[in-house]
């Protein structure tokens, strides 16, 4: 068990390396783009770059491993059940090797399913299929480094999770350079290199969690595959799969009804997504904290320090927001430049800049009780506030959008947020109730 101090300082050591592990994910991409585009052609870069995209989309949907894995995870922990922490992780590592078999089987109809959504011209779509077929290989341990890192998030060893990002894209970038620059392995090096890393990582992973696969302990079948058990993690899961699928829904027909308004109106929406990527970047820390303290603490039936554990990281996730806030108003337009050059887009950006300014302030609510929710396992609120907000965010779409345009696409957005955060808020006492219950 981890220690039941709850201090501003156990928040930040919590949430300060998930941070600066979340700032080296955007580098990588950096790299990668640079890197195949000293090839001095356009094919490669937009190859490497789809096929990147085709991947995520697919493991995305295994997002909810990290997330389910770190509530249950910090719940037995708190309660002291060393064996179930354990079993915790063999039960991820299965998921992940089952999910990871799966796309290797089907990666043939995922990937051509892939391209008929997000068609390219015959030279980039081969390019792509050249990559994603060497990158699928590593299917299971990315999967599986998902369970990873929501396990050691669970036990608050946040720091071990940024030392996996850190030996994972910098051996990422090391190998790129040299596969493609040294070798001159093109498109295939990019692959290969990210292969390598992810297979890496992995290993680190398993290193960092020695501590469970110590002894008979990590190995009980009886435990791993309790029917009881399998079943509450497959519903926990579940719920937060359906969840995160509305969620990328909202943001995916935002992108695509902002196509509507013309090139200019949806490369500025795009720039403008941004801002919203470096919030959750940022608020993903805070998040973090608030699963594990409330993980931690609705495991030990502590209620006292569930209540703590929310206040503490919350304070910090509204002051972030209200800094982030106050960047985006004085500094905005400056980051709007530096995302783009082109002279009509930084002008149109300009135009809804606003929204930004609001949209960590507004979204704060939302973003903290996903961690408070996720850490009490409390899953199917969070599924069905989800199908609120969505709903909601219909209507408000189509009352909004014909009179207003891309100002009612924004608005319509952050209504969502709103709804979001306010429903998960009702839900609250509940959530304090079932651990009086427990």
């Amino acid at each position: 068990m981890t220690d039941t101090t709850l201090t501003h300082r156990r928040v930040l050591n919590i949430a300060v390396p998930i941070v600066l592990s979340n700032i080296t994910v955007p580098l990588l991409g950096l790299v990668d783009t640079g890197v195949i585009g000293q090839m001095g052609v356009a094919a490669p870069i937009g190859a490497v770059g789809l096929g990147a995209v085709i991947l995520s989309a697919i493991y995305w949907v295994f997002g909810f491993l990290r997330m389910g894995t770190t509530g249950l995870t910090s719940q037995a922990n708190g309660a002291g059940d060393t064996p179930e922490v354990a079993a915790l992780l063999m039960r991820s590592f299965l998921i992940a090797g089952l999910g990871g078999l799966s796309i290797i089987l089907l990666q043939v109809p995922l990937f051509w399913g892939a391209l008929q959504l997000a068609p390219a011209s015959p030279e980039v779509e081969g390019m792509v299929f050249d990559y994603v077929q060497i990158r699928v290989w590593s299917a299971p341990a990315i999967i599986a480094l998902y369970g990873v890192n929501g396990w050691l998030i669970a036990l608050e060893r946040t720091r071990a999770v940024l030392v996996i990002q850190f030996v994972m894209n910098g051996l990422n970038i090391l190998l790129d350079l040299w596969f493609v620059l040294g070798l001159g392995w093109g498109v295939e090096g990019v692959a290969i290199a990210t292969v390598i890393a992810e297979f890496s990582g992995l290993f680190v992973g398993l290193w960092l969690c020695r501590s469970a696969l110590k002894g008979t302990v990590w190995w009980q079948p009886e435990r791993i595959f309790d029917k009881a058990r399998l079943i509450h993690m497959a519903a926990v899961n579940t719920d937060i799969l359906i969840r995160s699928l509305m969620l990328q829904t909202i943001f995916v027909m935002f992108l695509f009804l902002g196509a509507d308004f013309g090139d200019v109106t949806l490369a500025a929406n795009q720039v403008l997504v941004q801002f919203l990527e470096i919030t959750a970047f940022g608020l993903d820390g805070f998040a973090f904290a608030a699963e594990t303290l409330v993980g931690t603490a609705y495991g030990a039936k502590n209620l006292a320090n569930l209540r703590a554990g929310v206040i503490k990281a919350s304070m910090w996730g509204v002051g972030f927001c209200g800094v982030l806030a106050l960047f985006f108003l004085v500094r905005g337009g400056w980051l709007i430049d530096v995302l783009t050059t082109a002279p009509d887009v930084r002008a149109e950006a300009r135009v809804y800049l606003g929204y930004m300014v609001f949209s960590p302030v507004i979204g704060v609510l939302a973003w903290m009780l996903d961690g408070v929710f996720i850490g009490a396992t409390r899953t199917k609120d969070m599924r069905n506030m989800m199908v609120i907000s969505f709903l909601i965010y219909l209507a408000a779409l189509w009352a909004l959008v014909p009179t207003f345009g891309n100002h009612g696409l924004w608005l319509a957005l952050l209504v969502s947020f709103v709804v979001r955060g306010v429903t998960l808020a009702l839900r609250y006492p509940a959530l304090e109730r079932g651990l009086k219950d427990l």
